[in-house]
């Protein structure tokens, strides 16, 4: 179900909230795919990446937090596109004023 929501409603209220802020998508629950019971409906790596790259996600990413596997990789690119936005990113973000 939340495959589904991704477009329908994660997208349009992230970029509604927060339009200049990078995109990573992140497949939970990769241990499951390989359950015979759940197979049918687990999303395939090449389903996410398709999502990804139609919703412009700088980066698709899989993880499990039942096996760990994955979830620093997760915080690692999370962490490097906060801090090194792309160009497009910079050139499309509104000037403001920090004070700090």
């Amino acid at each position: 179900m939340s495959f589904e929501n991704v477009k329908k409603r994660w997208l349009p209220e992230l970029l509604h909230h927060c339009p200049s802020a990078p995109i990573i998508l992140v497949g939970t629950k990769k241990d499951l795919r390989d359950d015979p019971e759940r197979l049918t409906l687990s999303i395939s790596s090449a389903e996410g990446q398709q999502l990804a790259n139609d919703i412009n996600a700088i980066k698709y990413l899989e993880c499990s937090a039942f096996t760990q596997f994955g979830l620093k990789d997760i915080f690692d690119e999370a962490i490097c596109a906060a801090i090194f936005p792309s160009k497009e990113k910079l050139k499309n973000r509104k000037k403001s004023c920090v004070v700090m």
